[in-house]
């Protein structure tokens, strides 16, 4: 009977667990990041027309466009430590390219993550880093005149970091290299500002880059586990060099000027700068003086090399995108596409980033996730490089123990008309503390020289060509507490 009734148990229990929906647990998506160094947001899906950028303006047909993103720090390597960290800057080190080596390259392993590509690694995400990532060409610490050492910037957040320094040898040497294999360094920076090169799209290492992407991807397609491949191009970076394929899409004679090629009004040029990066290669035809601008056919050849090195890179991400999409991993695959800063092209007289200037802090961001319908549409919203954290992490439906100072652009994404409490973004440099809202961009300098505010009514005058802080004291004092809550007080100490 007790055995009868045991196996008339097992059967109905067998029946039972016969008809639960087992369904299969989903596999989080992968990521793929891209980072294009100086990329300004000028590009055709950001309505500028002329340029030629094919390849991100499909990818942004079907994401969203950020047509208000800005960078907390306009310098490469703080920018990324920034963005890779969630987190404001502290203190006056968190402002330099070296920020990586100074704080997370010798970093002993904590609960903290080192950064939120670490956190998806430890999360069960597969991590590849391929060239500029951080903030060195190939993710390693040394000079630009150094031999490469085996330290990296980022000791735990890569599985694989793998770049290809081609016939350049190093990756410094790659960031700098002309076509026939010399760099800024080797010729004593006895070189121009720009190359037209009569070769093909692999004779410059982003073109190697695209190469060793698509070759990882092919890799990454096998895997069970989901991955996060960082995809780091140097172009529209100095020097503009780039095939010349890419500069014959455009017509010197009519590309634009600068719209605002003058120093702003009642600023102090300390706020600005000589253009030092620019002026470094030295057999450029003119220099860029904040006393003097340069001519305007110079100009025009200068824009046509940063055009033509955007278009260049373009072509690259449409290589990467493109085998994306053959190895049927697109609609499981979260894209991002992010510039580390802007960069005054003749705007406000200067040449370069390195400034609390519009042209310095807004950058390039795109967003594509498949499991969220956004396709084509854009968001006017202020947002930052820091909630690019939060977002992935929601995103790839990780928990976040520790707090940024991002918040998570997922409602956003899902509803880009939406209102969002917190419409400013902050950025750190020279001294001062800029605070950009839907109308302003104020700028407090902690510095002796006068005046120290700088106010711009950037709906009335987008060019920032007037300081009108004097002649408006009371919208000073409604925005200097919400500046203040953006001191970090990293200008109370050395």
């Amino acid at each position: 009977m007790y055995k009868f009734l045991f196996l008339l148990l097992i059967f109905i229990s067998s029946d039972c667990l016969s008809k639960i929906d087992t369904k299969p647990v989903l596999k989080k998506p992968n990521v793929l990041f891209i980072s294009i160094d100086d990329l300004r947001p000028e590009l055709g899906c950001y309505g500028k027309d002329y340029i030629h950028s094919p390849n991100i303006d499909k990818l942004a047909s079907s994401g969203i466009i950020f047509k208000n993103h800005f960078v907390q720090v306009p310098t490469c390597g703080a920018s990324r430590f920034s963005m890779l960290t969630g987190m404001l800057p502290l203190n006056r080190n968190h402002l330099k390219n070296d920020a990586f080596e100074n704080y997370t390259s010798t970093q002993p392993l904590t609960d903290q993550p080192e950064t939120f590509i670490h956190h998806l690694k430890n999360n069960g995400y597969y991590t590849v880093g391929i060239g500029k990532i951080s903030h060195s060409a190939d993710g390693l610490v040394y000079g630009y005149e150094e031999k490469p050492s085996t330290q990296k910037e980022l000791p735990y957040s890569w599985n694989e970091l793998v770049f290809d320094s081609g016939k350049w040898k190093t990756g410094w040497n790659a960031f700098f290299g002309y076509a026939n294999g010399e760099n800024r360094q080797s010729m004593n920076r006895q070189v121009k500002p720009y190359e037209i090169g009569n070769v093909d799209d692999e004779s410059y290492p982003d073109g190697l880059t695209a190469k060793l992407a698509i070759d990882k991807l092919n890799e990454l397609a096998n895997k069970d586990t989901p991955f996060f491949l960082g995809v780091g191009f140097f172009k529209p970076h100095l020097p503009f060099n780039a095939p010349k394929k890419y500069w014959d899409l455009y017509e010197e004679d009519k590309i634009a000027i600068a719209p605002y090629p003058d120093l702003p009004k009642n600023i102090n040029q300390s706020s600005l700068h000589n253009s030092g990066e620019f002026n470094g290669y030295l057999l450029g035809e003119e220099k860029a003086k904040l006393d003097k601008p340069l001519s305007d056919s110079y100009a025009r050849k200068i824009k046509h090399a940063y055009f033509a090195s955007v278009s260049y890179v373009d072509a690259q991400v449409g290589k990467v995108l493109e085998k994306l999409d053959e190895l049927g991993l697109s609609e499981s695959t979260i894209v991002v596409i992010w510039g580390d800063h802007g960069w005054h092209l003749g705007d406000n007289r200067t040449w370069g980033k390195h400034t609390l200037f519009e042209r310095s802090l807004k950058s390039t961001l795109i967003i594509k996730a498949p499991q969220v319908s956004s396709k084509g549409k854009t968001a006017n919203q202020i947002v930052s490089s820091t909630d690019l954290y939060p977002t992935l992490m929601e995103l790839c439906n990780v928990n976040m123990p520790h707090k940024t100072d991002g918040n998570s652009l997922v409602k956003i994404i899902k509803k880009p008309k939406i209102i969002q409490s917190k419409n400013v973004s902050y950025g750190y440099y020279k001294n001062g503390i800029s605070l950009r809202t839907e109308q302003y961009r104020m700028t407090k300098y902690f510095r002796k020289s006068q005046p120290t505010i700088e106010l711009f009514d950037l709906l009335k005058d987008p060019y920032e060509t007037t300081n009108i802080a004097n002649e408006n004291p009371e919208i000073i004092s409604s925005l200097m507490p919400i500046l203040d809550k953006g001191n970090t007080g990293l200008y109370n100490h050395n």
